[in-house]
């Protein structure tokens, strides 16, 4: 037997939350399906940092960082941006402040308050959760559920699918939807890691710093300068700075590390002039340059030596970031890849399939980490509910 029923959502991170909200909000009857035990799992786990939700910066800083999705995303985010984020997350109950770099948080400092306001939310709305079913295709019109009591069939007048990425998959996110939507010949662009660590095969030297901070450095890469620490582990590098590049680095660009960014070469180039006397070349670096031990460590292990010569300074200011790429998608925080903007109208409805929605991380564009992927997560969700809903208002009924 096929279930019917008026709206589904399949996904109950913050794109399906957000989907099925806008559908619930105008008195649908609204089905929200959701392949592991709980929802938001993947929000929670990012909430343990702090939960940022967005950043408050300028409009068209805030938009580059979308990159060539930028277009596509503009009126979602015209719509959905970094000022009605913070007021839909005051609506639930969750104070927000700005920090100082413009990224946003909830004053709780954790995502589990807002998102038990949330399901709350859509709870009085009439959503009817469902956990533990997971989407495994089409039969005709009908969406296919592996559930605990055996395969379910679902057929709704609206669908919208916001069924995430391909990275983090014990949190839900593991991609598997692919094969369903490629059996229906829909445009699916590669999975690519994004806002991941670098592989990196150290010599044996470095291990004694395997765990420490890389502080007050910049990685420079295309003309453009990120200021961010990392962090040195045993299987390379790690950390928010390193996220900044992963896509240059991920696409074969060269990436070079300055190790004292607010030094001018010739300031360099005077100090190492003062007399050495009976010091080590290491001990002088450390008092002349202020170089701690790690940045000496990489200045060695990507330099070639730190031998006082006239390309000293040069290599401090320019040194080449050697890796093996990055780490394996399951390890990023989020993908490139997935739906295509031509596999949708503008509503992000399906082409192939009329009154399907698409929302998400599972549509093919990338953001750094920020406030910048959470933002388009919920904006993404509520153009497909809005989508979704229009395309209700709209069917004979």
């Amino acid at each position: 037997m096929t279930e019917q029923v008026e709206a589904l959502v399949i996904g109950a991170g913050p794109a399906g939350l957000m989907a099925a909200e806008m559908l619930s909000a105008d008195g649908r009857q609204v089905v929200l399906t959701e392949a592991k035990p709980s929802p938001g799992r993947k929000l929670l786990m990012a909430g343990k940092s702090g939960l940022n939700l967005t950043k408050a910066e300028r409009e068209d800083a805030f938009r580059a960082a979308y990159a060539e999705a930028e277009g596509w995303l503009a009126p979602m985010l015209d719509a959905f941006g970094p000022e009605e984020v913070q007021d839909w997350a005051r609506g639930l109950g969750q104070e927000v402040f700005t920090g100082s770099a413009g990224r946003v948080f909830p004053v709780a400092m954790k995502a589990s308050p807002l998102l038990r306001a949330w399901l709350a939310r859509l709870r009085d709305n009439g959503v009817e959760m469902r956990a533990k079913w997971r989407f495994s295709g089409w039969d005709g019109a009908g969406c296919r559920f592996e559930t605990p009591d055996g395969t379910r069939q679902i057929a709704a007048r609206a669908q919208v699918l916001a069924l995430g990425g391909a990275s983090w998959a014990r949190l839900g996110s593991d991609g598997l939807w692919r094969e369903a939507l490629e059996d229906d010949g829909i445009g699916l662009d590669p999975f690519a890691p994004a806002n991941v660590g670098l592989r990196v095969g150290w010599s044996s030297h470095m291990e004694r710093h395997f765990g420490q901070p890389v502080k007050g450095a910049a990685l420079l890469e295309g003309g453009r300068r990120h200021r961010g620490e990392f962090v040195i582990s045993s299987r390379g590098l790690e950390g928010s700075g390193i996220y900044a590049i992963s896509r240059p680095a991920r696409e074969g660009q060269e990436i070079r590390i300055d190790l004292m960014p607010e030094w001018p070469v010739q300031r360099l180039r005077d100090r190492l002039k003062q007399p050495r006397g009976k010091q080590s070349t290491t001990n002088f670096l450390r008092k002349a340059l202020r170089l701690d031990a790690v940045k000496l460590a990489l200045l060695r292990e990507f330099g070639g030596s730190i031998a006082l010569d006239d390309s000293l300074p040069d290599r401090i200011k320019s040194l080449p970031l050697r890796h093996d790429g990055t780490r394996p998608l399951d390890e990023a925080i989020s993908v490139a890849g997935g739906v295509r903007r031509d596999a949708l109208d503008a509503n992000l409805m399906l082409h192939a399939r009329p009154g399907v929605f698409c929302a998400g991380e599972m549509l093919s564009w990338e953001a750094p980490t920020g406030g910048y992927l959470l933002t388009a997560c919920l904006a993404s969700g509520r153009w497909a509910g809005l989508g979704a809903r229009h395309w209700l208002d709209n069917l004979p009924s």
